[in-house]
């Protein structure tokens, strides 16, 4: 009898360490998987808070530059793509557009003195500049998660958990292929 029931011990305490593991892998994964989520709703945050100071940056820059209108139009139309994006590819295309519209923007300045001695203009551009760093910023902590988070899912034994839970990779947010470009702003000018 005592032999027997040593042996149901041992194997009642195998049974539990695995149950234990288990949750434990289960549970740093939903972890994980929270933090991608937490950082891509970071990055979509600051490209809100971008897309609702270019307004005021274009309406600044209008009272200055009316017959900049192709500019104008380049930005409301990247801004809107950025709203519509649905996919993190889609997203990072729709991103690179508007950050290359703004260049072009923010390079009319060049060509207004006046403009560019603005206050408003001066806090609009300051602002932006500061929400660019933090839209930089989001997406290399929305990365470094997805790397950890895709990591975890791949390393034995949690791969087996993950696999068991229906736990899948995570896209990086990857820069689209023209936002390596710098945007031609020398038609703005006569170049």
């Amino acid at each position: 009898m005592k032999k027997s029931t040593t042996v149901l011990i041992i194997i009642a305490a195998v049974v539990v360490l695995l149950a234990l593991l288990i949750i434990g892998a289960y549970n740093g994964l939903v972890s994980k998987s929270e933090d991608v989520e937490r950082y891509r709703s970071e990055i979509d945050n600051q490209l809100q808070r971008r897309s609702d100071l270019i307004p005021n940056l274009v309406a600044t820059v209008k009272q200055y530059a009316k017959h900049e209108s192709e500019v104008f139009e380049a930005v409301a139309e990247a801004r809107a793509k950025l709203a519509g994006a649905g996919s993190l590819a889609e997203q990072a295309d729709a991103d690179a557009e508007l950050g290359s519209a703004l260049s072009r923007l923010l390079a009319i300045a060049e060509a207004y003195p006046e403009l560019k001695a603005n206050e408003n203009f001066i806090n609009l551009q300051d602002e932006l500049a500061g929400t660019e760093n933090r839209i930089a910023n989001a997406r290399r902590y929305y990365n470094e998660a997805a790397r950890n988070y895709n990591t975890s899912i791949r390393r034995f034994p949690t791969n087996i958990i993950a696999n068991l839970f229906g736990f899948e990779s995570v896209e990086y947010f990857e820069a689209s292929e023209g936002s390596r470009e710098n945007p031609n702003v020398g038609d703005l000018f006569g170049d």
